[in-house]
């Protein structure tokens, strides 16, 4: 049965020298690997760690949960809309080399939530999504 899974993105200062060491800590090797990314699918318990070049080393990027299906997401998602918690919906994006269906939401501190299902693998890295940037300067937080 499928299971949701905690998402947690790292920023990193060396991406060849941190999965050397995840490797280690994890015992096991990651699941995708990128010039820029990697992504660590650990089963017990489930989360999914990914290792991200370009803000600032040892930070959280921001956290998330995958779940099983796009009907888990917009199930979540209407859900969240009604308890009137501001969000961001994403439909189809592609961005960490995958289409996904997501939105996004930011905790009381302004931690950024990805709250997504994973579509596809898709080999080309696209830019980084402006509109996420915007949502989260717009609601008092950079992109971290």
């Amino acid at each position: 049965m499928p299971q949701n899974t905690f998402h947690i993105a790292l920023y990193v200062a060396d991406l060849e020298t941190a999965i050397a060491r995840y490797e280690k800590l994890l015992g096991q090797p990651p699941a995708k690997v990128r010039h820029d990314y990697a992504k660590f699918e650990i089963a017990d318990p489930p989360v999914i760690l990914s290792l991200n070049v370009g803000g600032e080393p040892g930070a959280v990027s921001h956290l998330g949960i995958r779940y099983p299906s796009t009907g888990d997401v917009a199930s979540e998602m209407a859900r969240t809309k009604r308890e009137g918690v501001e969000l961001l919906e994403q439909k189809g994006t592609t961005c960490c080399y995958a289409k996904a269906d997501k939105f996004w939401v930011r905790d009381a501190d302004g931690m950024p939530w990805e709250m997504y299902t994973v579509l596809e693998d898709a080999e080309p890295q696209t830019a980084a999504d402006q509109s996420v940037r915007v949502f989260l300067e717009q609601n008092g937080t950079g992109a971290r």
